[in-house]
């Protein structure tokens, strides 16, 4: 027990010293529903790039310094999702010295408005997103995941006996029973979030009620936390120096990484990979969005692709054709990976001709 009230101690004052001169202000131009992060660490610029690129390109779906009002499209409605979005708070939570965690508050209106939170954990040592896979183990994430799921199960059977207990339900508590009966909780890693404490983990899954049932579910989010000893028999390696404030940096995954390079060597261009999803068999090919900008315009332009070992095949395109209801074709890329590199070619769809592509991770 001392050496574990030590051991956080000892994080505790490593992250106050490496993160005394990070400092999160709001991005300009702050207004009642604009209310965004942006990192100053002038110690690290090249870590403050990083993180703010991907903030606001995730986020924002906006491209730094390219001009403009950065909250336009989001306060418009004029995301790729067509959604009007309001960022309306953040917070720095504490955290051990490698980690920086955002807690962005907002609301998304499509359909219909629904409040959201997102948690943006990143690795201060490279200032890349944390990616939940990587911190475990590629045979304890089943384990991890079982208990996660159990932990789920158990919160909603202890409130169903609770319901149950009641002589004379009304109309609302048998809806209510009927809601947490039906309630899905076999959750994955890949739909779960997570943000770092200075002495936890905490997972957040999804609610069992959707937005029309939202009034019955007293339970909402379910948030599970683990203390870090708790899970010290399936951390990676990766995961074990990032919380004991080792500046040993691991390899890790595709997934939420910046790229940098040019296309015919002579045409600079940013890559932020997104969403990945894994294949479940070796054999198959896994496959990813991403985005892509060139230094001159930085107007962001998609790709999806797929990835079987270490091919990567994209497909790019220039716009949806209403008309036609199918995207329209930009280009082919062919390319592989190398380490932190991928190389390839760019294939422009109508004139076929191919062009190098070299990037390499930031």
């Amino acid at each position: 027990m001392k050496k574990s009230i030590l051991f956080f101690l000892l994080i505790s004052g490593l992250s106050f010293s490496q993160q005394k001169n990070l400092k999160i202000n709001f991005l300009q131009p702050k207004s009642e529903n604009c209310y965004f992060p942006v990192v100053s660490y002038p110690d690290q610029p090249t870590i403050e790039n990083k993180i703010n690129t991907f903030l606001q390109v995730d986020q924002l779906e906006y491209v730094p310094g390219s001009g403009g009002n950065p909250f336009k499209l989001v306060s418009g409605g004029k995301t790729s999702y067509s959604n009007y979005v309001h960022f309306y708070s953040w917070e720095k939570r504490e955290t051990p010295k490698n980690i920086l965690c955002l807690a962005i508050d907002g609301e998304a209106s499509g359909a219909y408005p629904e409040n959201f939170m997102i948690w943006k954990n990143f690795d201060l040592r490279t200032g890349n997103l944390i990616n939940i896979q990587d911190l475990f183990q590629p045979n304890a994430v089943k384990i991890v995941e079982g208990i996660i799921q159990k932990r789920i199960r158990k919160n909603i059977n202890d409130f169903l006996t609770q319901l149950r207990s009641e002589k004379n339900p009304s109309q609302e508590v048998l809806d209510q029973i009927a809601l947490y009966e039906g309630c899905y909780t076999d959750y994955t890693l890949d739909g779960i979030k997570f943000f770092f404490t200075e002495e936890k983990l905490k997972f957040i899954a999804g609610r069992c009620a959707n937005h029309a049932m939202r009034a019955l579910d007293e339970l909402d989010d379910h948030v599970i936390e683990f203390p870090y000893k708790e899970l010290e028999n399936y951390w990676s390696p990766y995961a074990r120096n990032l919380l004991n404030g080792s500046e040993k940096l691991e390899k890790t995954s595709f997934r939420n990484k910046l790229y940098r390079g040019k296309i015919d060597g002579k045409y600079p261009v940013t890559v932020l990979i997104k969403d990945f999803y894994a294949a479940k068999d070796t054999n198959e090919e896994s496959s990813f969005s991403a985005v892509y900008w060139y230094d001159k315009s930085k107007k962001l332009i998609e790709w999806n692709g797929k990835m079987k070992g270490n091919h990567i095949s994209i497909t790019e395109s220039e716009y949806y054709s209403q008309e036609t209801n199918q995207w329209i074709l930009k280009a082919f890329v062919e390319a592989d990976m190398n380490g932190k590199k991928i190389v390839g070619t760019w294939q422009d769809y109508n004139t076929k001709k191919y062009l190098t592509l070299e990037l390499e991770e930031l």
